[in-house]
């Protein structure tokens, strides 16, 4: 078969597989596992077999005409170059061990038929966005992703967290795609056409007459779809739904679209330097905001959503400085790790007795009830935090490089306002993102929360897929030198300046934050564990808060007492309260936008019954009365109807005399 049919074949198959598992869910369970997992493990083969055959070579176009439209024409169009077959690569292999992970997670979930249809679905979403050639078949597969994700969102629609977080996810995401819409179809106004192939070659021409309007719009959308500042506060709350498919949506699809979707079109940004910096601004704010965030957070899953955040905030500086092969590298790099990180966090919760969330200062004694999870995570937080060998210290070194070029002004593709912004947040991001990996690992594995029971070991399906992942963890980094030809020929090999500053910075973030998980560990030692210690720098308020916590909600799922030695309540100090809420803004949020809502629609629905329903109400009553009246006119009785008839006839008459008179006399 020739390439353009095996690249075809790579989202139908988890398309047909996601119908299959739906129309066969109740009628033949037996078969809903293998049609979960074997569509998808074929389609990751099959995207493998592409990104060989095409093998970094120039781009593989085909296309046919959907429909005719009158105006700007719709093709079904493939677009195949390096940095799509490698997504593909990405999407596949990521869908395929969270669809056999999940056979393990939800083996006793009664809804698991609906999940892996679903799920299968979205991966066949992400592959349509990662393949197309157009922009509108594109938008197709970006719009599925989005009611997929409410869908596993809100899997335990019995909670009212799930299902806030799945409506909070879909609303907030279709916020960014109304602006995004609009500037598809400005884009494709001022270009004539769909086609990625010729926008790129209409921009290359200087036949874009709005760049600056058009990349904010697009932004707007990406923002959105990639939980970037300020539309990020949906993917924390996503954490409701089931651990593999927050695995999924951080490390292959939903999130990953946005930023390479701004890959796939950078020359249109790259048009307007205006755009670029707002980006680069977008980026920082993210990269440091949400680093101080993930080290507040007691949750392990809010605390990695949080890194996700954090870690598109360095793809999308990669793209403000005008390099698509550092984002599109990190973006890879980052969907292995991430994977394995998620996943692991799935086998330390199940391990934990819960179902969805847990809370990191009420685990105790997991390390060696979960060896796969352990050694995994640890790998994979070790590339989180950048530090060499692994995968992610040369694809964060890649976005840095590309800061430093652009900074100093060896690269002119974006302003060097923007190469500046992200080259010092990207360092800073990297002091905090080693400060919460380190606090993470300590307190998941080496707390001193009571441990929970042993609910036996974990499924071979759960812990094989770690191992798996953990392979483009360790040792995809090392491949740098060799997949230059998959992005355009553009080296990522990094730089003596920028590695040992970020591994400086990330080694002096883990050394700081375990000083003071020893020094909180030694103050905790003094106290009863289970009991809130209050440090020499904490607010009074909130010691009683943190008090009233351990107490309510958000703990009452996991099992064990609280260890109140937290690093990052020390190294944080006053700014902790406000890190852990997000900063607030879900309550800003709130007050400028949910409130007014409300408050309208209210109004709209009293005017709509006080006074609409009040005139409808009324014209049905007149109605009522005036047949009440007409009816009781009508007695039967033919003297009563002469009687009338006669009494009528003699006032007609008395009136036509008086008339006439008066008529007379004037």
């Amino acid at each position: 078969m020739t390439t353009t049919t095996l690249a075809v074949l790579v989202p139908l198959l988890p398309f047909l597989g996601a119908a299959a598992g739906l129309l066969l869910g109740r009628t033949a369970p037996g078969y809903v596992r293998p049609l979960a997992v074997l569509p998808t493990l074929v389609a990751a083969v099959l995207a493998v077999v592409v990104a060989a055959r095409q093998g970094g070579g120039p781009a593989i176009d085909a296309a046919t005409r959907f429909t005719p439209t009158g105006s700007v024409p719709i093709d079904l169009a493939l677009h195949l170059d390096g940095f799509a077959v490698l997504v593909a690569v990405l999407v596949g292999l990521v869908a395929t061990c969270v669809q056999i992970y999940s056979t393990g997670y939800l083996r006793d979930d009664p809804r698991y038929p609906s999940y892996a249809a679903l799920v299968s679905l979205f991966t066949a979403a992400m592959l349509l966005v990662v393949y197309s050639g157009d922009l509108m078949v594109l938008m197709v597969g970006w719009e599925i992703m989005g009611i997929c994700s409410y869908f596993l969102v809100g899997h335990y629609w019995e909670t009212p967290e799930a299902r806030a977080a799945s409506l909070k996810a879909f609303l907030v995401t279709k916020l960014g795609d109304v602006p995004f819409l609009i500037g598809l179809f400005a884009l494709a106004a001022d270009t004539g056409t769909f086609r990625i192939t010729g926008i790129l070659g209409a921009v290359a021409n200087g036949g874009l007459d709005h760049p600056t309007v058009i990349a904010l719009l697009l932004l707007a959308g990406v923002a959105g779809k990639s939980a970037q500042f300020p539309l990020h506060t949906w993917l924390p709350d996503a954490m409701a739904g089931p651990t593999p498919v927050s695995a999924l949506i951080h490390a292959a699809t939903m999130v990953a679209a946005g930023i390479y979707f701004v890959a796939r079109l950078l020359p249109v940004f790259a048009e307007s330097g205006a755009a670029l910096v707002v980006l680069a601004v977008m980026a920082a704010v993210t990269m440091i905001g949400s680093g101080l965030a993930a080290l507040a957070q007691d949750d392990i899953k809010r605390v990695l959503a949080y890194s996700t955040i954090g870690q598109l905030g360095y793809m999308s500086g990669a793209l403000a400085v005008g390099d698509r092969g550092a984002a599109v590298f990190h973006l890879l790099s980052h969907g292995a790790f991430k994977a394995v990180l998620f996943l692991a966090a799935g086998v330390v919760i199940h391990a934990a007795g819960t179902n969805s969330l847990a809370a990191m200062s009420r685990m105790g004694g997991l390390a060696k009830r979960i060896p796969d999870a352990y050694w995994t995570m640890t790998v994979a937080l070790l590339a989180l935090a950048a530090i060499p060998p692994f995968a992610g210290f040369f694809s964060k070194e890649a976005v840095l490089v590309a800061a430093e070029h652009t900074a100093l002004g060896d690269r002119h593709v974006a302003p060097a306002a923007a190469g500046w912004t992200v080259l010092v947040a990207g360092l800073l991001a990297a002091v905090l993102t080693a400060a919460y990996a380190t606090r993470l690992w300590l307190l998941a594995f080496r707390g001193r929360g009571a441990e929970v029971p042993d609910h036996g070991r974990q499924p071979v399906a759960m812990t094989a897929v770690l191992w798996v992942l953990a392979i483009p963890t360790i040792a995809f980094g090392l491949t740098v030198g060799v997949i230059t030809d998959w992005f355009d020929g553009h080296s990522l090999t990094p730089t003596v300046t920028t590695a040992v500053l970020s591994t400086g910075v990330a080694l002096v973030g883990g050394l700081v934050t375990y000083a003071a998980w020893r020094h909180t560990t030694a103050l905790a030692a003094r106290t009863p564990v289970g009991a809130v210690v209050a440090h020499p720098d904490a607010e009074p308020a909130l010691v009683e808060a943190e008090a009233m916590t351990h107490h309510t909600a958000g703990y009452g799922d996991t099992p064990g007492t609280p260890d109140p030695a937290d690093p990052g309540r020390l190294l944080l100090g006053p700014l902790h309260r406000h890190a852990a809420t997000g900063f607030h803004l879900d309550a800003l949020y709130t007050k400028l936008f949910v409130r007014p809502v409300q408050a309208a629609a209210s109004l709209v629905r009293f005017l709509d019954r006080e006074v609409v329903d009040t005139y409808v109400r009324g014209s049905g009553t007149g109605a009522r009365l005036l047949g009440t009246a007409v009816r009781r006119a009508q007695t039967g009785n033919v003297q009563t109807y002469l009687s009338a008839l006669l009494a009528g006839s003699l006032v007609l008459a008395i009136a036509a005399v008086v008339f006439a008179t008066v008529n007379a006399g004037s």
